[in-house]
């Protein structure tokens, strides 16, 4: 590749970036927030014991979501989380031009993994999760944060979003209780299973037996459809997961919680980015989520079993998108 040919691939995909950006953060950060609201449906006790009852926002849909982001936080709400997205995507960007075959980039706009068989996709899909996810803690944490994050001053963000424990010991953010579980539950059944049947029923165009089968098209159609049932309640786990901040001291274990000094003083932490009401309810820091099974349980028991499938047709869409350049191959 030449020094022009490589001027104008970066051009276009900036270009495509910027544009992607513009239109994916708002719609990301209304399906984070949603899944991330905690909505308990009845009383329940506060610290001392008495019934409290719950007077958060009850906001149970996608569309809800972005209207009430805009009307509390404006257009800077509805595009926070944009400047960890914006440097994971350049990221990802340069490491596509330079590294990997960016002259045949996948028709969904990123980079395909390479063609090594199932277990190889699983191996790279687990190793781009592990490479990803103190980021998608980040952004999750951005979008969900009631305060205001500056665009230009990216330590003080980070002395928000993250707790003395996580910033000293970044490493942490791996051993977030059940996060890491979820995650590679989530990429073994996108990875292997769905990955498997995939190349079972529809060969890649470069393979011998290329032929387009309809019945098997609407089989695999199907089985992504059905998947939702699965991938949707995990997706709403990792979020919930995700924005659970970790405050272990050495001396006590990966999920109990301290008082810790954040090290920003009280004014500092004035400027919220709603003026008169929070976008969505958080679970209190000092009663978090003990696990993978803890989560699953505590939001069936708390919030319903439906909180798990908050946005579910996003997901579906989302399957369904992902088999179409197949039948369009």
């Amino acid at each position: 590749m030449g020094i022009v040919d490589f001027v104008v691939l970066a051009g276009i995909l900036t270009v495509s970036l910027g544009v992607s950006l513009l239109i994916t953060v708002p719609l990301t950060g209304a399906l984070v927030r949603l899944r991330a609201n905690y909505n308990p449906r009845g009383l329940q006790l506060d610290a001392e014991g008495n019934i409290e009852p719950h007077t958060g926002p009850v906001v149970t849909s996608f569309i809800g979501m972005l209207r009430r982001v805009k009307r509390i936080e404006g257009w800077a709400g509805l595009y926070k989380g944009l400047m960890p997205t914006l440097l994971f995507s350049l990221v990802l960007t340069i490491f596509a031009v330079t590294v990997l075959d960016a002259n045949s980039p996948s028709r969904a706009g990123r980079v395909d993994p390479p063609t090594a068989g199932v277990l190889g996709t699983l191996m790279y899909s687990l190793l781009s999760m592990l490479v990803s996810l103190p980021s998608a803690i980040i952004t999750y944490r951005s979008i969900t944060t009631p305060y205001k994050l500056p665009y230009f001053r990216p330590l003080y963000s980070l002395r928000i979003l993250l707790t003395p424990t996580e910033r000293k010991r970044p490493w942490v953010l791996y051993s977030t209780p059940g996060l890491l579980t979820a995650e590679m539950l989530h990429v073994a059944y996108t990875a292997l299973l769905l990955s498997g049947l995939r190349s079972l029923l529809l060969p890649r165009p470069s393979s011998e037996d290329n032929t387009f089968s309809t019945f098997r098209f609407g089989f695999y159609l199907l089985a992504e459809i059905l998947s939702t049932a699965i991938i949707c309640p995990l997706e709403v786990i990792i979020t919930k997961l995700a924005i659970q901040r970790n405050h272990a001291a050495p001396e006590y274990n990966s999920v109990e919680q301290e008082v810790e000094d954040d090290g920003l003083d009280g004014e500092e932490y004035t400027e919220y980015a709603g003026t008169e009401e929070d976008v969505i309810g958080l679970r209190h820091e000092k009663d978090p989520y003990l696990g993978f099974v803890d989560c699953a349980k505590r939001i069936i028991e708390e919030e319903g079993w439906t909180a798990l499938y908050r946005a579910w047709w996003i997901t579906m869409l989302g399957g369904i998108a992902g088999a179409l350049p197949t039948a369009m191959a």
